[in-house]
């Protein structure tokens, strides 16, 4: 599951195209983060950050990052 979501992560980076958080249709007022609902969004991304949870701890975190000169 690591690897297509690594791989699905470097296409967003690529496109530009942010996936929506579907179904989201009651936001908690007192979160103001911008959950992308319902509705995928082009913007530029630089970054992405890619977290995988295990059974037993077994925890990962990837950052991944367009090449700048």
């Amino acid at each position: 599951a690591g690897a297509i979501e690594g791989v699905a992560v470097v296409k967003t980076i690529e496109s530009g195209v942010i996936h929506p958080t579907i179904n989201y249709e009651n936001p908690d007022p007192l979160c103001d983060l911008d959950f992308v609902p319902n509705q995928a969004r082009k913007l530029k991304v630089k970054r992405v950050l890619s977290n995988n949870f295990g059974f037993g701890g077994q925890n990962a975190c990837l950052v991944y990052g367009a090449f700048e000169e």
